[in-house]
């Protein structure tokens, strides 16, 4: 079964959960897993592409967005379309809500930043996922 891992702000926290992102995808790219990053429209898409090219100086994360890329040799997909994905490892998710595709993975990280509405949406996520049964857990980043 999926498991659900949901990374939650602090409100002193400094940053954003697409900040916080790249670091979950860069520790999983670290650790050898494939990513599929789901955002909720193609300007988040390209938003979350950019920050992946520059939020490290010392480092690159190979990543590009499905369907401009060749899947096969990119460890790190953008996706924002909803569309229909051969993945399995580890979703990021960063959609308003959870990808219709999120089960076929193993792991998926639901990111929760201070914006009120955000932490609403984050909790509906969290009372759809507990509601099916899903094993949950609960990161505070401070």
């Amino acid at each position: 079964m999926t498991r659900i891992d949901f990374y939650v702000l602090a409100e002193a926290a400094r940053g954003n959960r697409h900040a916080l992102a790249c670091h979950i995808i860069d520790k999983a790219w670290q650790q050898k897993r494939r990513v599929l990053v789901h955002t909720s429209n193609a300007d988040e898409g390209r938003h979350i592409d950019r920050l992946l090219w520059t939020f490290r100086e010392q480092s690159f994360i190979p990543h590009g967005l499905l369907g401009k890329v060749d899947a096969e040799i990119t460890p790190v997909l953008i996706e924002y379309g909803n569309e229909t994905v051969d993945e399995h490892d580890v979703l990021v998710n960063l959609g308003v809500e959870p990808a219709p595709y999120f089960s076929q993975f193993e792991r998926v990280a639901e990111l929760i930043d201070n914006d009120p509405q955000a932490r609403e949406q984050g909790r509906a996520r969290y009372r759809f996922y507990r509601d099916r049964g899903y094993p949950l857990h609960k990161h505070d980043i401070r």
